[in-house]
This record gives structure tokens, sequence and C-alpha cells, in this order.
């Protein structure tokens, strides 16, 4: 089983937005993986192990378009256990959902996995859209927002699930497959390889933090870095950001000293009512 997940460094979400110009700036934005992807690295692993802390059977490759000090990002995933990467050259200013499902595509025909696993959506641009283009590309068919996924044991196929208003959609799709991931795909139980493992098995809940081995292991993987002319694809941008600009404002709240002055204002001032 060979598994490809792309990956993505964001902006720390904690970080409070700074603007130069119509600009982001993003000369000091705390750097990090994007949380979706990590799941899915996380899922990812637990697909090729034979349960927790055993065997791997399987391989689990890592792909980024990012400038190369992006390899910060990617070896830490490396180090929770991921088996090698692939860096390919590109500025997120210069890229759009449909560009990267592009060059994904061109990734996954150079390397032929038998899954992509990757996070639903980035939490930067929350477009979610580069998983679904990227299955239409291939003409594979896709699972998205899983909340647990279990590969058969032939190999052929894959038991999803994801949360819906009425309860959970529960969905058998074949392989080779995009699967996007949800928050809960990191829950003790949601990821199974019945090949590898029983119905019991279980993980710790959560992504896993690299030992101090795996630290060590991570510097010795290959970060091969390539361009995307190496694909033999032409990405083609169809969404222009003609600028940022910051929200308004907030006016300052207002203090009412009865239930009777709060309706007055919300009927005469606020007209809610």
């Amino acid at each position: 089983m060979k598994i490809l997940v792309p990956c993505k460094r964001v902006p720390n979400p904690e970080q409070k937005l700074k603007f130069a110009g119509e600009s982001l700036d993003l000369a000091n934005p705390g750097w990090q993986v994007n949380p979706f992807d990590e799941y899915a690295v996380e899922a990812a692993l637990r697909l090729t192990e034979k349960g927790k802390g055993g065997e791997r059977a399987g391989e689990v490759v890592l792909v980024t378009i990012a400038p190369k000090d992006a390899g910060q990002q990617v070896r830490g995933l490396l180090a929770m256990g991921a088996d090698r990467a692939l860096l390919i050259d590109g500025k997120d200013e210069e890229l759009d959902s449909n560009a990267v499902a592009q060059i994904l595509k061109g990734v996954v025909e150079a390397e032929k996995p038998d899954l992509v696993v990757m996070g639903k959506q980035t939490v930067d641009g929350d477009d979610n859209q580069v998983g679904q283009l990227l299955a239409g590309y291939l003409g594979w068919p896709q699972a998205t927002f899983l909340a647990s996924l279990s590969l058969a044991a032939d190999g052929k196929s894959v038991l999803t699930t994801r949360e819906v208003d009425a309860g959970v959609e529960e969905k058998r799709v074949p392989v080779p497959a995009v699967l996007t991931v949800d928050l809960r795909i990191i829950s003790k139980k949601a990821v199974h390889n019945e090949a590898l493992v029983g119905p019991d098995a279980e993980w710790d809940e959560g992504p896993r933090y690299a030992s101090l081995k795996g630290i060590m292991a991570a510097k010795k993987k290959e970060i091969k870095e390539v361009t995307v002319a190496s694909f033999s694809v032409s990405p083609e941008v169809l969404v222009k950001t003609v600028s940022h600009v910051a929200p308004p404002a907030r006016r300052a709240g207002v203090k009412v000293s009865s239930v009777e002055e709060l309706v007055q204002k919300l009927h005469n001032e606020a007209k809610v009512l």
C-alpha cells in the first residue's frame, strides 16, 4: 500500500493578521502544518501499521508545493513516521485550488499511489476544493470529510463514514481513490487496515508526537526538491486575488441597565424586533 499525502504549511491561525498595503504581511507568520493535513498523515500512518507501535507495511509519501524553507515543516511530518517527501517549488500567491489539483495530478501519475489521503481543506484559504478537483482530474472515486475509514483486507476498497446533519453517512469506494479527512479521523478507532489489524485495534487520540528516535530518523529521510515542470503539467490559475483588506473595526458595545431598555434598543435602533 502506497499512500500519497499532500500537505501545506499555513500561517499560525493564532496570530493576528498583519497587512502590508493591500497584501498580507507574511514576513514572520509562524508557519505550521495545516492541521487537517497533519490528521491525514496520522491516518495514512495508521493504514500502514500493524497496530499501535507495530511494524509498518506500506509507504507514506508526502508532497508539498512551497518555497524551500517549507522543508522545516515537512521534516516534522517525516519525524512522525512518513517515509519520504517531495518538495515542489511554488508560491501561494501564484497558485489557486485548480492549479494545485493539476500539479497533484502530475504527481499522482508519476508516483502511482494506491490512495491519496489529504486534509479536507487548509485553514488559511478554506477553499475546500483541491481534493474534489484532484479526483475529477484523475477520474478517481472520492470520499470527503471522513470521520473514519477502513481498508478492506484485499486492499481493493475502503469503507468510509462522514458526519451529516441526519447522522453518519457510510460509503464504500474502490481503490485507487482520493480521500479527504475531517477532525474525527484522529479518534482512537477511526482508521483500520483489515489486512493488518483487527476491529478492536486502537491508537492514541489525536495525531502522534514525533519521538526523539523519529526526529533523528527524519534527518536522514529524503526530501526531494523538484519543479512543477518535472511533472509535465501546465497548471492553470483560475482565481486571482486582487487585494486583502481587513474588516472594519467593530464599534464598542453598549451596556443597558434593564431588559426594557434592551428591548427598546433592539426595536428602535437595531430594528430586529
